[in-house]
């Protein structure tokens, strides 16, 4: 009994290690949510009920019709170090999340950007970055894990609505967590070694362009945070990441045609 304690005790110390350094400066400065390490707000609307990818699209969740999606999958080439990281971008099970990262990484705007948050003790958990603010030597790194990407059409922070496709189902739910949406089936893609998934707030609709590699299987993170893609080459590379470390550069190297975009 005392060995399954000390175990849920470590899982959630690492859960709330995850949730506070990754918010918005509006959560920053909100009463009513506070700072969270895997991401950055979105907006607080969320859906009721599950609803297919074309009807969320156009009509659930405001402004969602207008985010990049993936039909399909991609590659991406991330460079840390010198060293490549190959990671396969799954649009198939989560196009929105999906199209985002390969979007920003289309954009460059991962190119530079810090690792601010590597957790290894007292287990492997994750290696996160992806905060715009990281290429700015005047913002101070406890203000890191705060910040996301500002759309320069509109000025505004794009957020994207939590997604999460429920094993066996033709589409994914989105703006709840599978827990508050009372369903038990685990995910499509799931927290295993190797995992690249969204960083948020407390509010499900929150994430931008933080990400996390997820450095051991994290099961108690399934249905709670989006899982888009995984490692497939390069782990050791990960495995080496220090906090402080920089990303040398991020390219799309398969795939990039099936990214769509409003517009295209």
């Amino acid at each position: 009994m005392r060995l399954k304690v000390s175990q849920f005790l470590v899982a959630l110390l690492m859960v709330s290690a995850l949730m506070l350094g990754g918010c918005s400066t509006e959560q920053v400065t909100s009463s009513n949510s506070s700072p969270t390490s895997t991401a950055v707000e979105t907006s607080t609307t969320t859906t009721t009920e599950a609803t297919p990818v074309s009807q969320t699209t156009s009509e659930s969740i405001p402004g969602m019709k207008d985010l990049p999606r993936l039909e399909g999958k991609a590659t991406v080439v991330m460079t840390v170090k010198g060293s490549p990281i190959t990671i396969e971008v799954d649009g198939t099970n989560a196009p929105i999340t999906a199209g985002n990262f390969v979007d920003l990484v289309q954009k460059g705007v991962y190119d530079g950007l810090v690792f601010h948050r590597v957790v290894r003790e007292p287990q492997p958990f994750v290696v996160q970055g992806g905060d715009p603010q990281s290429k700015d030597p005047k913002v101070p790194a406890n203000r890191l894990g705060t910040g996301g990407y500002i759309d320069p059409k509109t000025g505004t922070e794009r957020r994207i609505p939590l997604e999460i496709k429920p094993k066996g189902e033709p589409n994914p739910i989105y703006g709840k967590t599978l827990e508050s949406a009372g369903i038990t089936k685990p995910p499509e893609l799931q927290h295993k070694l190797g995992a690249v998934a969204m960083a948020r707030s407390q509010m499900p609709d929150s994430a931008s362009s933080q990400f996390y590699f997820a450095l051991a299987d994290l099961g108690f993170l399934d249905g709670s945070y989006a899982v888009f893609g995984n490692v497939t080459d390069g782990f050791d590379v990960v495995n080496k990441i220090q906090q402080g470390d920089r990303i040398d550069s991020a390219k799309v190297t398969q795939g990039a045609e099936n990214l769509k975009t409003s517009g295209s």
